[in-house]
């Protein structure tokens, strides 16, 4: 069930250059919103900008043990995020959600891969949280699905790097990559992630070239492989078309739309 509510921001917290967490006292939203999906904010009383943005789960929030709230993660690059990070504790947001399909439900695993490029760590610590069985989400009780989950997390340069600190309390190993060797090893994220050789399953979400980097990876690993898109979307409902993606289908190729049929799509379907 999809929920359009007025939530006021509890927390305004900056976690790296240009990169904030924001958080949204909503408990029925919250309750039902699962990792992988994302909400649609927009800003109250303006036209300026008019739609809402997306942005992804990043955990929820619990009080006494009850869900109250939820936060996500945003890198300030246009007006939107410019004006979000303005937003004063107490003042609301319009928030649309749950939206889209979680990521997929793995059991069994020994040894999962999150991949993640520029702020495509974003959707991450929720589901590390609930493929370890630390956190249940969506109405679901805690159950641990893997054994172990690495996260690959790469940055153009250290200061932009966040939540690592919160990766490795959720039981993550976190392994660090950037572009000029300020943190971690220097490089691309899924040169690191070659390095340390194949897992049972990959998870990527960041920028289109390291997705379809990740996926050829997949391919010569014979690993399966989801991939969480950020792809523009301009309603998050389904209604506009604006966020259509290329899939493989039995008669062809066909188009999906991102906001309804993803964000997390299986990477065997997506061109390469």
């Amino acid at each position: 069930m999809t929920l359009h509510v007025a939530a006021s921001v509890v927390e305004q917290v900056r976690l790296a250059r240009d990169t904030y967490r924001i958080r949204l006292h909503a408990p029925a939203l919250a309750a039902a919103i699962r990792p992988g999906q994302f909400v649609m904010l927009r800003l109250p009383n303006t036209t300026d900008p008019l739609l809402g943005r997306p942005f992804a789960l990043y955990d929820t929030v619990l009080e006494n043990g009850e869900v109250v709230g939820f936060d996500v993660v945003y890198l300030v690059v246009g007006k939107m995020t410019r004006r979000l990070a303005e937003i004063r504790v107490g003042e609301p947001l319009e928030v649309v959600g749950p939206l889209g399909n979680g990521f997929a439900p793995l059991t069994g695993l020994g040894h999962v891969g999150l991949v993640a490029g520029g702020i495509g760590q974003t959707p991450f610590l929720a589901y590390i949280r609930q493929l370890l069985g630390e956190r249940g989400y969506g109405g679901q009780s805690p159950s641990r699905a893997v054994q172990r989950v690495s996260i690959f997390y790469g940055v153009r340069t250290a200061d932009l790097a966040a939540g690592v600190d919160e990766f490795r309390a959720a039981g993550a190993e976190v392994y660090l990559a950037t572009e000029d060797g300020s943190l971690g090893e220097k490089g691309y994220v899924t040169e690191l992630l070659r390095r340390h050789g194949p897992v049972d399953h990959l998870v990527g979400c960041g920028p289109e070239p390291m997705l379809h980097a990740l996926m050829r990876l997949a391919d010569e690993w014979r690993t399966s492989c989801h991939v969480s898109l950020e792809t523009p979307m301009a309603c998050g409902v389904g209604i506009c078309f604006s966020c259509v993606t290329r899939v493989k289908t039995s008669d062809g190729w066909d188009y999906r739309r991102v906001c309804v049929d993803g964000p997390v799509f299986d990477a065997a379907c997506l061109a390469r």
